[in-house]
C-alpha cells in the first residue's frame, strides 16, 4: 500500500478534542493526509481503527488491547485488508512511570525490539517539572536502531516527525511503525 511506502512521516494530534481524540498523519511535506485515526472517548479497552482518510470508509489497521484498563497492557496490531496479525506492542508498566519504555513483541509474543524515551533526566523533568520538553523515542529491533520520533516544540499539539530512513528501517513492518506512534501518542500522551 502507498501509505507504507515513506520513510518519514508527521503525526499531528487534534487539540482539545472532548468526545474523543484524532490523529492524522501526513507525509513527510504535511500536504498529503496518509492515515486519519478517531479514537473514541470513555472506552475502558482501547480499540483503535486507523483509516486512510477522514471519511474513514477504508479501515487499514486495528489496534486492540487485550485487557481492560491494564498498566502493562498489550496491544495487537492486525491489518485489516488482509486480516494479518503484525504484531503486538506490550508497555512496561512500572519501568514507564520514571521513562516511557515498550516492547515490540511477534506474533508469538515474542519480543524482538523495543521503544524506548530518549533519557531518563529529560523524562523526569517532563513528568515533574515542566511538558516543554520535546519527547524523544528511539526504536529498535534486535539492538539495531530502525526508527526514530521526535515531538516538535508545541505545548499545545503534540506532533511528532517520524523518521524511518536508518540503514536497519527496513526491518521494521510499516504498518507496525504507525501503531506505534498511534500509541505512543494516545497512551503517552494521557501523561502530559
Amino acid at each position: 500500500m502507498q501509505q507504507y511506502t515513506f520513510n518519514k512521516y508527521f503525526a499531528k494530534k487534534s487539540f482539545l478534542k472532548i468526545f474523543g481524540g484524532e490523529i492524522r498523519i501526513f507525509d513527510e511535506s504535511k500536504n498529503k493526509l496518509l492515515f486519519f485515526v478517531k479514537q473514541k472517548a470513555f472506552k475502558l479497552k482501547e480499540d483503535i481503527s486507523v483509516y486512510a482518510d477522514e471519511t474513514k470508509t477504508k479501515e487499514l489497521l486495528k489496534i486492540k488491547a487485550r485487557s481492560v484498563i491494564d498498566f502493562s497492557a498489550i496491544y495487537d496490531v492486525v491489518d485489516v485488508t488482509s486480516n494479518e496479525a503484525i504484531g503486538s506492542l506490550r508497555r512496561k508498566g512500572f519501568k514507564s512511570i520514571l521513562k516511557d519504555s515498550w516492547e515490540i513483541l511477534d506474533t508469538k509474543d515474542q519480543v524482538i525490539g523495543s521503544i524506548d524515551e530518549d533519557s531518563m533526566f529529560k523524562a523526569i523533568l517532563r513528568r515533574f517539572l515542566t511538558n516543554l520538553i520535546p519527547q524523544s523515542f528511539f526504536i529498535t529491533l534486535n539492538k539495531n536502531q530502525v526508527g526514530v520520533l521526535k515531538q516538535t516544540f508545541n505545548p499545545f499539539v503534540p506532533q511528532f516527525n517520524i523518521d524511518f530512513s536508518s540503514d536497519n528501517a527496513n526491518a521494521l513492518d510499516r504498518r507496525m511503525g504507525i501503531a506505534i506512534v498511534i500509541l505512543l501518542q494516545i497512551i503517552e500522551g494521557r501523561q502530559q
